[in-house]
């Protein structure tokens, strides 16, 4: 696997429960919403321990990379994303996405999400151009084909559609509820 981009990391090795955490807790205070945090860890318990506390305080656990004895675990700092209001009027479900890539492998899947998230979970084939790189990155697509877009929860997709729309792309459409709920194809770096 390749690297992997985090904003920060913690070093919590040869720490036990419960100081990965609390190093964790008091990074993640310092963090902007949509951050990713790298912790480095060796007690074996943190893996359990740091997805079930990014859980219940609303943060993304990406997952976990072990290096030489040494886990390498990544959380995403949540955002209050879900409860923007989406604006792109072309939508379509998962379900019509893994419908559509069953007869069009090739079909242009746009995954805005941020690099950490794509890298432990991604449609084969996706085009990774985070939502803060679109607009330096726009001259990657194509406005002519369709492009679907996707990320977690559907409302970074919804501003990178609204965005394309913006700039003469007519054929986007924001897939809604994105990543969260994928249940198609997935693969990984």
């Amino acid at each position: 696997m390749e690297t992997i981009k985090s904003d920060v990391s913690v070093d919590a090795k040869g720490l036990a429960c419960p100081m990965p955490i609390v190093k964790t807790k008091k990074a993640m205070t310092n963090l902007e919403g949509g951050q990713v945090l790298e912790i480095l860890a060796t007690d074996q318990g943190s893996r359990a321990d740091l997805q079930a506390w990014a859980d219940s305080m609303g943060h993304q656990y990406l997952g976990t990379v072990e290096i030489d004895k040494v886990l390498k675990h990544y959380i995403r700092k949540s955002t209050g994303e879900e409860a923007a209001p989406r604006q792109h009027t072309q939508v379509m479900s998962n379900a019509e996405l893994e419908s559509i890539l069953s007869s069009q492998p090739n079909a242009v899947v746009l995954d805005v999400r941020e690099a950490a998230e794509y890298a432990f979970n991604h449609i084969p084939n996706a085009i990774s151009i985070p939502l803060g790189e679109l607009e330096t990155r726009i001259g990657e697509l194509n406005s002519e084909q369709d492009i679907y877009v996707v990320c977690r929860t559907g409302n970074r997709s919804d501003f990178a559609a609204q965005q394309l729309t913006k700039q003469g792309f007519t054929k986007v459409t924001n897939v809604v509820p994105g990543m969260s709920e994928w249940t198609g194809n997935t693969t990984n770096l």
